[in-house]
């Protein structure tokens, strides 16, 4: 199966793809399994789910206090700005799965800080060693570092705000039952097809962001 576990819909401050247009996205490119991963919140992955013919996995892009941290296999919503660690421990309470989004990223504010790596890694399952957005193969290559030193599985994404983006990296890995002890099961023999989108990518984003505030400022009396 072709599984890609960090995407976003417009339930995210810097994308405007509707949940109609993520499903149909990805049966065109095949994608058998994704997790959605919105920023703080899980009601874009919700409406994923209700509608989409294949497997979605519930899932957050929490900001804790040192920076994001994802979430999979939730059943709610982790409240964001708490530390790393209580992060995690939320996540792993809910019998969810902790992944570590680029952790090296050193354009985006948002990445998560040495020292909140440091406080949350003994809880974290899955580290990106390839997030399509990565401007820097080098900071992909820290986390394969990162994963290797600490014997955790490895996945490749595309952390796709729009619908061209979905499809162009993804796990190539044997099918599983849906669970999380499933998954890493699955994903410990999986293939990561990578391809890198533009650094173009991240302005189409920011206007997304802007935008958003704007229309919100509009409306906010």
């Amino acid at each position: 199966m072709r599984a890609d576990f960090h995407m976003h819909t417009h339930f995210s401050p810097d994308s405007e793809m509707l949940p109609e247009e993520l499903v149909a996205r990805c049966i065109e490119v095949g994608l058998d399994c994704i997790a959605v991963t919105d920023h703080n919140t899980i009601e874009g992955a919700l409406e994923v789910k209700r509608i989409a013919p294949f497997m979605v996995i519930i899932g957050e892009e929490v900001g804790s206090a040192a920076g994001e941290i994802t979430g999979l296999f939730l059943e709610e919503a982790i409240p964001r700005g708490l530390p790393p660690l209580e992060t995690v421990q939320l996540i792993k309470a809910q019998g969810g799965l902790v992944s570590m989004p680029h952790p090296y990223d050193r354009f985006r504010r948002s990445v998560i800080t040495p020292q909140g790596i440091d406080e949350a890694l003994p809880y974290v399952d899955i580290v990106e060693i390839f997030n399509a957005r990565n401007n820097l193969d080098a900071d992909n290559r820290k986390a394969v570092e990162l994963a290797e030193a600490n014997g955790l599985l490895t996945s490749g994404v595309s952390d796709a705000h729009t619908p061209m983006e979905l499809g162009r990296t993804y796990v190539e890995m044997p099918e599983f039952d849906g669970t999380p002890e499933g998954l890493k099961r699955s994903l410990a023999q999986g293939t990561i097809m990578a391809r890198k989108m533009s650094p173009l990518i991240h302005a189409v984003t920011t206007f997304v962001k802007i935008k958003k505030r704007l229309k919100l400022s509009r409306r906010t009396p």
